[in-house]
């Protein structure tokens, strides 16, 4: 029988790992780091495990499937999650030398999801992010799959990071396209990006981090290439923080390290990027510089709208986004591992939540804490959000699955939790009636609504 972990308030102070280990700084790769999800993977929680219930809060696993193994004997890890026609896709981490591609699962029956295809599976790489958009331009008209490409050996002079494109028309037969590489050298690669489509036109927003850092500002962290000839990817704009932000400058900022105008030392560069649905606003996270947000009405010349900030004692750590409320409220999840830092306020990563109807002011409305802040050591952190309607996903590592009431974005509520064994969560993807969560050790889990509700998060 399978375990689940079910999670009660009373329990919130019993949490704790079995294993060891010293906290780190989520994604801080030149500051010594590991690669976020790494050292979560295979620990267990010293917290009693409820049989024979697949039930946590209001939400309930109705599958749990694991990936195949496309090479023998090599067991591939989970990255991103996305769902387009029915299908849904999972990125695959860098686990056991990676090379595991983007992976479809025919979800025609969410409680018996099928593996139907795996593609993009390039030796020495891993795919974490994929986005899927039907597009239809002059050169293409289809479902086309744009997947992120990062480098398994930074070092390695032959390596290729950057983005691959496929088309997905066919869920069972994809067919590779074009390629675009992201070509600073000692960089990873793409780490996460964003398929758009604007009219006729169809871009890709890539967040190459420490491309800026590694190429001494010849290449930029964010690049928008036009792929509305997916055979032929072209960048076509650059986005250089030093050129529009006036905290900004050569004498303050190398690309990673960045002393804000109170003097505090802090770390910028591009974790991801997405659009608003028209395609024409962008959202850089951007670390200790917040979200940035462009208009890219114009993709050969973004405007400069504003950027979200951080109080002194914060640590910054802008990861990753999503808008509610008609893109008038801004959810940005911060990722922090190492809670405690000199100088900051002792706090595992966090959500907030802004209006951003004045793009030039973003007014924080709140933020929002679960109640395993202090509790799971280098699990606390959150990591990616989602909206639907009134309600906020939030893939939490071993925290597993969060559900937010946003109905009044000033005063968020935790509605419900999913915390299965060993978790280690990921991403998660709201699609049609149900909730796709992906597990980095355990694959693809299928969630929907149960009825029920689960102790609050802790706001302010």
């Amino acid at each position: 029988m399978k375990k689940i972990l079910i999670v009660h308030t009373a329990l919130a102070g019993a949490l704790v790992f079995s294993a060891g280990g010293t906290s780190v700084f989520a994604h801080d790769e030149i500051g010594g780091g590991v690669e976020k999800g790494d050292n979560l993977a295979g620990v267990e929680l010293a917290v009693p495990l409820i049989e024979g219930s697949k039930n946590t809060g209001n939400l309930q696993e109705v599958a749990a499937v694991p990936l195949k193994e496309i090479r023998e004997g090599i067991k591939n890890s989970t990255g991103d999650v996305y769902a387009h026609k029915g299908f849904a896709y999972l990125g695959t981490h860098r686990a056991n030398g990676g090379g595991g591609g983007v992976r479809i699962f025919d979800m025609k029956d969410p409680s018996n999801p099928v593996e139907v295809a795996a593609f993009a599976e390039i030796e020495g790489t891993w795919q974490e992010k994929v986005i899927v958009k039907s597009v239809n331009t002059k050169h293409f008209k289809g479902d086309l799959a744009a997947v992120s490409v990062q480098k398994m050996d930074q070092k390695d002079p032959n390596a290729q990071g950057g983005f691959v494109l496929y088309d997905v028309t066919n869920p069972h037969e994809p067919k590779k396209l074009g390629f675009w590489e992201s070509s600073s050298s000692g960089a990873r690669g793409t780490h996460e990006l964003y398929l758009t489509v604007q009219g006729d036109n169809v871009y890709v927003l890539t967040a190459d981090c420490y491309a800026d850092y590694y190429s001494h500002g010849e290449k930029m962290d964010v690049s928008i290439v036009d792929v509305s000839n997916p055979d032929n990817p072209a960048t076509i704009y650059q986005f250089n923080p030093r050129d529009y932000i006036p905290e900004v400058s050569d004498e303050n900022y190398d690309g990673y390290n960045w002393t804000d105008e109170e003097g505090i030392k802090r770390v910028a560069f591009a974790h991801s990027v997405k659009t608003d649905e028209t395609g024409k606003t962008a959202f850089l996270s951007y670390w200790d510089l917040g979200t940035i947000m462009l208009d890219i009405s114009d993709a050969k010349n973004p405007v400069y709208l504003g950027r979200t900030d951080f109080a002194n004692n914060v640590q910054g750590a802008a990861h990753s986004m999503d808008l509610a409320k008609g893109g008038t409220i801004l959810v940005e999840t911060r990722e922090i591992f190492g809670p405690t830092r000199e100088g900051f306020e002792s706090a595992y990563g966090y959500t907030m939540i802004y209006d951003i109807k004045d793009k030039s002011k973003p007014n924080l409305l709140s933020s929002f804490r679960t109640d395993f802040t202090e509790t799971i050591p280098n699990g606390a952190t959150v990591h990616d959000p989602k909206v639907h309607g009134n309600t906020l996903y939030l893939s939490h590592y071993s925290g597993g699955v969060r559900t937010v009431d946003i109905t009044d974005p000033s005063a968020p509520k935790q509605t419900g939790m999913y915390i299965p064994s060993k978790s280690n969560i990921w991403g998660v993807f709201v699609d049609r009636n149900y909730v796709l969560a992906s597990d980095i050790g355990s694959g693809l889990k299928v969630l929907q609504k149960s009825g029920g509700s689960s102790s609050q998060g802790l706001t302010e």
